[in-house]
């Protein structure tokens, strides 16, 4: 009864693998000892031996995910966890990979559950965001519409749970914090928490799209956030949802929990 963790070193997937803990579980990544690299077929087999469960990271290139699903329920697997993102059926322009992992789950014949987070607040702290923060600038086409952050310790609880227990068969988590925040109110919130001086700085999408470009950030990449951040500011994603609530029966972690632990820890 093995599960696979496809990105098991990643964000979500080493905090995953902790919560299988006492289960047979796999973490496979390009730097693993079995190795699964979504561009290589060849990777597959061996990350697949013997899985009975996939908790799937989609692939950056989408015709890639419905192959990879074909040979996992030919090897046997009857279950997938899709890690996705809110508001992907509504935003059509951006996370193509992540649409098609959906879709290929959702026709493999066997059990599939969907998890549709918000922003992680890791995407503070560990990528993405880190960096201009620790310069002391975070700027981004948001406004004043709210975000409720979802942590990444949530998600792999969700994930861990609907890979391990029945009745989640078919189902669509949207997760998320348990209130929204404006960005200007996270970076506030880190700076507090850090002793650090930082500010947030409103872009127009235009000019967030010119400085992406110029740090040399990939355009079809720029494309999705563009696309991610329109559909932000339009408030499609800013109420809180219940989906950990409903999964794991407890409130989802506050963005100030995660700040005060996380961000001295980085200093």
């Amino acid at each position: 009864m093995t599960t696979v963790v496809l990105g098991g070193t990643g964000k979500t997937g080493r905090r995953l693998v902790q919560a299988l803990r006492g289960t047979p579980v796999r973490p496979v990544s390009r730097s693993t000892e079995v190795r699964f690299d979504w561009s290589d077929q060849d990777t597959w087999p061996g990350a697949l031996a013997g899985a009975t469960a996939v908790y799937v990271v989609a692939p950056a290139d989408p015709a890639a995910a419905g192959p990879f699903v074909k040979q996992a329920t030919a090897a046997g697997v009857g279950r997938f966890v899709v890690l996705s993102a809110r508001g992907i059926d509504q935003v059509p322009d951006a996370f193509h990979g992540m649409a098609a992992a959906e879709q290929a789950v959702r026709e493999s014949g066997v059990e599939w559950t969907i998890l549709r987070p918000n922003n992680f607040n890791q995407n503070f702290d560990e990528d993405l965001w880190h960096a201009p923060l620790m310069a002391g600038r975070l700027a981004l086409p948001m406004g004043a519409v709210p975000e409720p952050f979802v942590d990444v310790r949530d998600v792999a609880d969700v994930a861990a749970a609907a890979l391990t227990t029945d009745g989640h068969h078919g189902q669509v988590y949207d997760l998320s914090g348990p209130r929204g925040l404006t960005f200007a109110d996270a970076v506030a919130t880190i700076a507090a928490a850090a002793g650090l001086q930082i500010r947030y700085e409103e872009l127009t999408p235009a000019q967030y799209r010119a400085e992406l470009l110029a740090e040399g950030v990939p355009e079809e990449f720029t494309d999705e956030l563009d696309a991610m951040f329109a559909a932000m500011r339009a408030g499609r994603l800013a109420p809180p949802a219940d989906g950990v609530r409903r999964v794991l029966g407890r409130e989802p972690i506050a963005f100030a929990d995660y700040a005060a632990a996380a961000w001295p820890a980085r200093l």
